[in-house]
């Protein structure tokens, strides 16, 4: 993966009405601002795109205005394809885990609300089955109890046009290093 280049190139994504590329299989993934959670999925072996957005929330159609300045209950959420024959939804989810800090209830660092949250937005029950078993075991990496929240997917909003890819376009950075080399056993890149 050229990772200079992410989000350079139009990637292959989910179409509106929810279908997924033949092959690919989708991940949700909640911890804080979104922007980093993205960019750091994206550079992951195996994902093919990354998209900010909105989730596990009651308003039709939220905005980033709605969701940061009213009760929508929606958290700043993003979304993985990803090919499973080269990374798995246990490795996305581990990744995840040390991606943020999964003990910090309602934010993360200086960003505090629900729409903070840390959450697994699961698609089926093996998928919620797995991110209950990744947070058990990572649990042990964690002197505080692990909050992050996992949950059935509900409806994903794609955020606004100036959230994706927004570390490309801006060089700002808001979460930690690159958790995928210790995941996948890789030296680091």
């Amino acid at each position: 993966m050229d990772h200079e280049n992410v989000g350079a190139a139009k990637r292959p994504t989910v179409s509106a009405d929810g279908a997924i590329p033949e092959g690919l299989e989708v991940a949700y993934f909640a911890g804080g601002c979104f922007w980093g959670i993205e960019h750091t999925f994206q550079i992951a072996p195996g994902v093919v795109s990354a998209e900010s957005g909105y989730q596990q929330g009651h308003k039709l159609n939220p905005t980033y205005q709605d969701v940061c300045y009213s009760e929508t209950g929606h958290a700043e959420t993003v979304r993985v394809l990803y090919d499973p024959s080269q990374i798995t939804f246990s490795q996305l989810c581990q990744g995840f885990m040390l991606l943020h800090d999964p003990t910090q209830e309602d934010g993360q660092g200086p960003d505090i609300g629900t729409q903070y949250r840390s959450g697994i937005w699961t698609v089926s029950e093996e998928q919620l089955k797995t991110a209950q078993e990744v947070i058990k075991e990572s649990q042990k990496l964690f002197p505080d109890p692990i909050v992050t929240q996992v949950q059935m997917a509900d409806k994903f909003y794609i955020a606004e046009e100036y959230h994706q890819d927004y570390v490309e376009k801006t060089g700002m950075y808001c979460h930690g290093g690159n958790p995928w080399p210790k995941v996948l056993g890789e030296p680091s890149l």
